[in-house]
């Protein structure tokens, strides 16, 4: 799901620069990490390189020889590295989408008029929103939205993405895919005077670090983007699962001032409804941005197919699946991090989200394989920036049976 960076703190090597590469060596234990150029590779009659030139390893294919040796482990695999979904699909939500499922025709790009009626009432519930003069739309997904943002909303090689310094990939990528450069940076004056910033992304609670950004920043962010003409987008998938923390939207009128204007806000059905197979998820915001969207997401054909926009109304009305699956993470949460803690492992962050941000104060790659032969596969740390290089990402997404199992195996 997500893709290997790496690079300057804040300006990260081009699609032609060193990417890194996991290599298993013998035994399934460590790896050689070697730094090898992207090949500029044309093919007959001199064809252009392929997109794929462009991006970096993908992720989850460097943690292979990891994944092999905790699967070895004698009591099994315990995958706390990606995070995937384990628990049923609510009932609820399943029956709505059989009932859609005699669906011959082309759904609406847009989505139906039940589901963006459906889309605004959960805004404004638990955003904060209000209704008047807000766009909403379905995607496939958060993550195809978050790749094709720049490239929908036109961006190119000339202009400038921020992203947080310690992010999720597929902000990068979706850069990477425009041809635009990308500068990593959590605070304005690290960006610097440059006029071509077009896009900042932002993420709260953050993945991985379960960070939660405070409204007074989040407010400073979209006032400096809008006196820039630059739209703020505001991945906001995890925002029901705060924690020790209160994540707030940028769509809430304290940071927004009440208007959405370069304003939209990313969300997700995946983990809070269990529907991440279903590929669910919306923007919500600036309604001029949102319709610039929807005209060129007919074009490209990107719809969320009729039967999953049925099933998205059902799962958007229904808060009480929600809660319940919200409390298996909690306690999931708890379990863990008192299994890491007294392992020996700090918590950073990590007030609210789907993830503990760890640190041994070690190398990252240390950690994984420590970890590994015990059984237990977790995210290395710099898979989302070279600032996140002596942390592991553990998902809350396991099994209640595995979660129990991780402290006797950090104790082994």
């Amino acid at each position: 799901m997500e893709g290997l960076h790496r690079g300057q703190l804040r300006v990260l090597r081009g699609p032609g620069l060193a990417r890194r590469r996991l290599e298993d060596r013998q035994g399934g234990e460590g790896r050689d990490l070697r730094r090898r150029p992207a090949a500029a590779w044309r093919g007959p009659l001199n064809r252009p390189a392929p997109v794929s030139a462009r991006l970096p390893e993908f992720t989850w294919d460097t943690l292979d020889a990891a994944a092999a040796l905790a699967a070895a482990h004698p009591e099994g695999l315990i995958n706390l590295s990606m995070g995937t979904p384990v628990d049923p699909v609510p009932p609820l939500i399943r029956q709505a989408l059989a009932d859609a499922s005699d669906a011959p025709g082309y759904p609406l790009t847009a989505g139906t008029p039940a589901l963006r009626d459906a889309i605004t009432a959960w805004v404004a519930r638990a955003c904060g929103a209000g209704v008047n003069g807000l766009g909403v739309l379905p995607t496939v997904g958060s993550k195809e939205l978050v790749a094709w943002l720049p490239t929908l909303l036109g961006i190119g090689p000339e202009d400038v993405v921020v992203v947080p310094s310690i992010a999720y990939p597929t902000y990068e990528d979706g850069a990477r895919l425009a041809g635009a450069t990308v500068v990593r940076a959590d605070s304005l004056t690290a960006v610097g005077p440059t006029p071509r910033v077009r896009l900042v992304w932002v993420n709260s609670p953050g993945n991985p670090t379960g960070r939660v950004l405070p409204a007074a920043h989040l407010r400073k962010v979209v006032d400096w983007a809008r006196e820039r003409g630059a739209v703020v987008a505001s991945d906001e998938c995890y925002l029901p699962l705060g924690w020790d923390a209160e994540p707030v939207s940028v769509l809430s009128p304290e940071v927004c001032g009440g208007s959405y204007e370069g304003v939209l806000a990313v969300h997700s059905l995946s983990k809070r409804s269990n529907l991440a197979g279903y590929r669910a998820g919306f923007v919500a915001g600036d309604p001029a941005l949102v319709a610039e969207l929807l005209k060129v997401r007919k074009h490209a054909g990107m719809i969320v197919p009729a039967p999953v926009q049925a099933a998205m109304v059902a799962a958007l009305s229904d808060e009480r699946h929600a809660e319940e699956q919200r409390e298996r993470y909690r306690a999931r949460r708890v379990a863990l991090h008192a299994a890491f803690t007294g392992a020996g492992f700090t918590a950073e962050h990590s007030e609210a989200g789907l993830y503990l941000w760890l640190t041994r104060d070690e190398d990252c790659w240390e950690t994984v394989d420590w970890l590994a032969r015990r059984g237990i596969l977790v995210a290395a740390g710099v898979f989302y920036g070279p600032a996140g290089s002596r942390h592991v990402r553990v998902a809350l997404t396991e099994s209640d049976e595995h979660v129990a199992a991780v402290a006797g195996r950090l104790a082994a």
